[in-house]
């Protein structure tokens, strides 16, 4: 009678872990930062049935294409938004204030110097300062959302202060 209870036990146990079980998506979301393969490739180059190097007006693509760069670099242990970051982000608030409906993500990053946790903090701040300015500029804080990865995506691989100082940053990604 025990060995007759213990197996029941025992097979429901294993149903209820098999009906608990997550299943991988078939199509895995791209990794932030990364824009989604184009929805459509038209013969000539073009996508989405544009002319080669057309971009939608409003999209990730033409974001990249319109301004400066997506890019703010900091200083070492900073995350003050110099001249030079003023002049990338002006053009990101004309941009985004031609598309009002357009949302955004700020991504926060460090170099591999300091703990994970310092990086992340530090990748925040850097984040905040960026959405910070565009908001003071007139961009809406509710269209904009950051996010940390400290010194977990790296763009420069290497130990160098070049490397270093292209890590150092904040993106701007528009989100579809």
């Amino acid at each position: 009678m025990a060995r007759l209870t213990t197996t029941i036990l025992l097979a429901t146990a294993l149903v209820a872990t098999a009906a608990c079980s997550k299943k991988r998506p078939a199509v895995l979301p791209p990794a932030a930062g990364e824009a989604p393969p184009p929805a459509y490739q038209d013969p000539n180059g073009g996508l989405n049935g544009g002319g080669a190097g057309a971009a939608t007006p409003g999209s990730a693509a033409d974001f990249k294409r319109s301004v400066t760069s997506d890019t703010v670099l900091f200083a070492l242990d900073m995350y003050d938004i110099d001249s030079e970051a003023r002049a990338i982000l002006d053009t990101q608030v004309q941009w985004l204030t031609r598309y009002p409906n357009v949302r955004v993500t700020i991504e926060g990053h460090a170099d591999e110097r300091g703990t994970r946790e310092y990086n992340l903090a530090l990748g925040d701040r850097r984040a905040n300062a960026a959405k910070n300015y565009l908001a003071a500029r007139g961009i809406s804080p509710a269209r904009i959302s950051v996010i940390s990865y400290g010194k977990e995506r790296p763009v420069a691989l290497g130990s160098d202060e070049a490397s270093y100082a292209r890590n150092r940053r904040a993106v701007t990604v528009v989100v579809s």
